[in-house]
């Protein structure tokens, strides 16, 4: 696993934004080759994203999923627990959720909430959250024994650019929806998610499924990194395709099918 340097500042200039885009496009490439292969092998995918609020998980995966099927590549994020829910076994919700052959399942934060907001916040007993860090990673060991693939991505994201980042959703009306009750709280309690960040991958961190830190702060180096070393770790081939001949349109039965519209109700063309 790659060693990061101390320090949160990246010293590389931002990409510009074609540069982006273009290496985000041949990365995106790959995702639908990724995709095939999963659809033809059976494979089952598990990726989970974990990070503080603001630390760019959305944007990571949305880059992931824009250019694949839905119906392969699901996206999992769930909402609070019910009562019904908080009163079963925690895994659980998460569990009915996991891929079936054919399918990668992205977890937009995961089971891994008790080892975060939920201990943070006082949502759990202490007694609850020891128990999941010693439980965790047997319960992944089953799911990786079972021959699912399971990969965790950690999106670390600076004191500062997190401040930047919630000042920006504060300012800008498009974005305050992204300001979730916990994410003001989090602002305040740093270094205690910082110190559950830490007791976390200390009791998670297995060679079997280890974690992956990506640092966030420049939003478009971390998607593209994110998604060219998750391709690395997964040792997909490209499936050949038989070459797509679009067919003639049939001139049976034809009609005039633009007239059979007339004095319908159209959508006026304001644009």
């Amino acid at each position: 696993m790659a060693k990061q340097k101390k320090g949160n500042a990246s010293l590389k200039p931002k990409l510009k934004r074609k540069v982006y885009e273009k290496k985000l496009q041949r990365l995106q490439a790959e995702l639908a080759h990724l995709q095939e292969w999963v659809k033809k092998t059976g494979q089952r995918i598990i990726v989970i994203f974990e990070g503080r609020d603001g630390a760019g998980k959305g944007g990571t995966i949305k880059a992931i999923t824009e250019r694949v099927s839905p119906r392969v590549f699901r996206v999992v994020a769930l909402p609070a627990p019910s009562d019904r829910e908080k009163s079963q076994m925690y895994m659980q919700r998460y569990i009915q959720h996991f891929p079936s052959a054919g399918e990668i399942v992205i977890f937009d934060r995961s089971w891994y909430n008790r080892a975060g907001v939920e201990h943070v916040m006082g949502f759990v007993t202490e007694k609850e959250y020891r128990r999941f860090l010693e439980l965790g990673p047997e319960a992944e060991k089953y799911v990786v024994d079972a021959g699912i693939m399971l990969f965790k991505f950690w999106l670390e994201v600076s004191d500062e650019e997190q401040e930047r980042r919630f000042e920006a959703r504060v300012k800008d009306p498009l974005r305050q929806w992204k300001l979730s009750p916990m994410d003001l709280p989090s602002r305040e309690r740093w270094y205690d998610y910082s110190r559950a960040r830490d007791q976390m991958l200390d009791a998670t961190d297995t060679e079997f499924a280890p974690w992956y830190i990506v640092r966030s702060d420049d939003k478009k180096r971390a998607r593209l990194n994110c998604i060219a070393y998750l391709l690395s770790l997964i040792p997909y081939k490209r499936v050949p395709r038989e070459k797509v001949k679009l067919p003639k349109r049939s001139k049976k039965g034809a009609y005039d099918d633009q007239a059979t519209l007339e004095g319908r109700r159209f959508v006026p063309e304001k644009y």
